[in-house]
């Protein structure tokens, strides 16, 4: 019988050597954040937690806990019926819990009992999170950043995953966010993490990276949709070397149709999002927009957008915040193709190991 509490520190710097990561909170929590390749065991379920929590507050903790240890006792035993019996004696899981351990305790006491090796975090999430926060600043400091710059619908995403292809050590944080970054920029159907959660999915990438070899990074703002990146790490890009891609505005118009296809085929929801610019463009300007794609003419507005919106924002925003920006390379592909983007990346790569 082994069971092992363990700073967050340490299980920040010891997450590969867990054969499972187990959150034992209710799914709710675990959906708003969790450690890197967690899987949910709920001792409680949502609905369980909120009836325990009521029971605690409105008639007392002590009926609350006979009531919760009976319940959780359930799940517990249905967890190792349904995931336990196949695991070898060697298995070593990490438990969790929200703060105080009694979830991931009551579970962890259970296996360890069976004879299994268990880790307990000290503190829970929330002290692994703390931890966490802290460590994305230690981990940006000494990376070498490459800030792939360039206006609306050059391709940064894509010379990112053409750059990450060969090898490359990439930073994707418009991956990340599950957001284009940019008014248009939500992707239907597919929803941002909470800020928990990308903050999570940041330090994960971040404590991946070789110092000694450069990270590349498209030059985003301080937000990707709805979520915030770090400030140390918004800083640190804003400090460093300047990629400046450029394409012609004929093929920046097909990428973005091509890569925007959704709103191609659905004008309605293009539409609404113009609507979105009238604060900024004026009713007049966005509803011609708008008559113009209800009439099928999706690449003058998308030219358009470029023009009169995109590209003098950016522009602007280039200057004021990225240092380098004005010292930057000017890189040029031969079209918008992933071929020519591929092409790209290697001449990028070569340069920077020669």
């Amino acid at each position: 019988m082994s069971l092992t509490p363990m700073s967050a520190a340490e299980a920040m710097s010891r997450l590969a050597d867990f054969d499972t990561i187990i959150d034992a909170r209710s799914e709710d929590e675990f959906a708003e954040d969790h450690l890197p390749q967690a899987v949910n065991w709920p001792t409680l379920n949502n609905d369980e937690r909120r009836e325990i929590g009521t029971l605690y507050k409105q008639v007392n903790p002590f009926e609350a806990r006979k009531r919760g240890a009976a319940v959780a006792a359930r799940n517990i035993a249905a967890h190792i019926e349904r995931e336990v019996m196949d695991k070898p004696k060697d298995w070593k899981p990490l438990t969790y819990c929200w703060r105080g351990g009694q979830r991931s305790g009551a579970l962890s006491l259970i296996l360890s009992q069976i004879g299994f090796r268990v880790t307990l975090i000290d503190g829970g999430y929330k002290a692994f999170r703390s931890a966490m926060v802290q460590d994305i600043d230690r981990l940006v400091l000494p990376l070498q950043f490459q800030v792939v710059c360039g206006p609306t619908g050059s391709g940064k995403t894509r010379l990112l995953q053409a750059l990450a292809a060969q090898g490359a050590q990439v930073l994707d944080l418009e991956a990340l966010a599950n957001h284009r970054s940019s008014v248009l920029g939500a992707i239907p159907g597919l929803p941002q993490p909470s800020q928990k959660h990308f903050d999570m999915l940041i330090w994960d990438t971040l404590r991946h990276l070789d110092n000694s070899r450069p990270v590349y990074v498209e030059s985003e703002s301080k937000k990707v949709g709805n979520v915030s990146v770090p400030a140390t790490l918004v800083q640190a890009m804003r400090q460093s070397p300047c990629l400046n891609l450029q394409l012609s505005d004929a093929e920046r118009v097909a990428l973005l149709m091509e890569d925007y296809d959704y709103l191609v085929r659905d004008v309605d929801y293009f539409c609404n999002r113009l609507a979105v610019l009238t604060a900024l463009k004026g009713r007049v300007v966005v509803e011609g927009w708008q008559a113009q794609a209800r009439a099928g003419a999706l690449a003058p507005v998308v030219q358009d957008l470029l023009t009169s919106h995109y590209d003098p924002a950016y522009s602007q925003s280039m200057q004021r915040n990225f240092v380098q920006f004005n010292d930057s390379k000017t890189i040029a592909p031969m079209d918008r193709s992933m071929r020519a983007m591929a092409d790209l990346a290697a001449q990028i790569l070569a340069c920077a190991a020669g």
